[in-house]
């Protein structure tokens, strides 16, 4: 038996912010010094290679929790499923509840919790916890909702991707324009048909050297003088370990499923750096020592930037409801789900549409 996704939802929030709203900030290195560049040089080349024009910011009054809830509304309507059916609610994020104005993360109770709560489902046996695993999270909890199924422990699961990142960006560092929110979950359920579904799996984390490329960290003004810590990165660093391990660990994943790469329709890569995503296909596909197909790799990063856990089951939201131009996806394509992130954690996914 396999899971399978029966339904799909995502939040994207309403709040847009495009590039020019970062023409009057003042950024700085890391060792405290401005840069260098006027703030219009620093966007251009900003945008150059993060392929960014834009991001969303969810609104005042709301916080992550919340937002996994909307998404996760619109994925059960979707599945056509009676909520208190549910076995596991798996909620992945990194950053818990910040509220707006504030500097505190809220984490306890889970956020798996408060969107049980506010989905006021009763069952007591529909466990709900959360999975702080970087960017991956997502992806990672869709493999442990499949490992649950596999071990008869569940029959029907929910796992929501949701990030509030505005609220830990540090507004001097020019990394903070990467950053965005939003939300996306699915319904998993068992499927007896083994040709559906997950048909492999993959993970990894490098713990030795890079588990601190993506940390918490002071604010690069130094006349803030303040405690509070902020999403820092070591955007280098990152980008040459995910070029380098990211296509192996997809390989590794797709010969598992023992499935033709010439099979594959759609790569569901998370939007974190649209060269760096360009990198990866193409080391990827060059592996098998094939050229990367036409429209294989869907990218909503140019208007929505780095929503981390929350990018990859967006974007399979909108291709699966016909709302990204020029994607499409039918039952029986083959697709990959692959994440990189915080960790540093890499995961992926061998799927096939039901």
């Amino acid at each position: 038996m396999n899971a399978i996704i029966t339904g799909t939802g995502s939040y994207i929030p309403s709040k847009v912010a495009p590039n020019e709203g970062f023409e009057k900030h003042h950024f700085y290195s890391e060792d405290g010094t401005p840069l260098g560049h006027e703030n219009t040089v620093i966007i251009e080349k900003f945008k150059a290679i993060t392929g960014i024009s834009e991001r969303r910011y969810i609104k005042d009054h709301l916080v992550t929790s919340e937002i996994a809830a909307k998404a996760a509304e619109e994925a059960i309507e979707g599945a056509q499923i009676d909520r208190e059916t549910l076995d596991y609610i798996i909620v992945a994020h990194n950053y818990g509840d910040v509220k707006h104005g504030t500097q505190q993360s809220d984490t306890v109770p889970s956020l798996a919790s408060r969107v049980k709560h506010i989905l006021k489902i009763k069952n007591p046996e529909c466990v709900a916890y959360d999975i702080l695993f970087g960017c991956p999270g997502w992806v990672e909890g869709v493999i442990q909702a499949q490992a649950y199924m596999k071990a008869n422990m569940a029959k029907r699961c929910l796992v929501i991707g949701a990030e509030a990142l505005s609220r830990v960006v540090d507004m001097h560092d020019r990394d903070s324009m990467i950053y965005s929110d939003g939300a996306g979950a699915v319904i998993l359920e068992n499927s007896e048909n083994k040709e559906n579904g997950i048909l492999a799996h993959h993970t990894a984390t490098y713990a030795y050297d890079e588990a601190h490329f993506i940390y918490f960290g002071e604010s690069y003004n130094q006349e803030l003088n303040d405690a509070r810590r902020y999403i820092k990165m070591y955007g280098r660093k990152i980008y040459e370990f995910a070029i380098t391990h990211v296509p192996n660990a997809m390989k590794a994943c797709l010969e598992k499923s023992q499935i033709p790469i010439d099979e594959v329709k759609k790569v569901f890569i998370h939007q974190a750096n649209e060269k760096m995503d360009e990198a990866i296909i193409q080391r990827f596909y060059k592996l098998f020592g094939k050229e990367v197909p036409k429209d294989v790799m869907p990218m909503t990063i140019d208007k929505l930037g780095n929503s981390s856990v929350a990018t990859v089951p967006t974007l399979f939201d909108v291709v699966s409801k016909g709302k990204l131009d020029g994607h499409t996806i039918d039952s029986g394509d083959i697709v990959i789900f692959a994440s990189v992130g915080a960790g540093m954690n890499i995961n992926a996914i061998v799927y096939r549409i039901p």
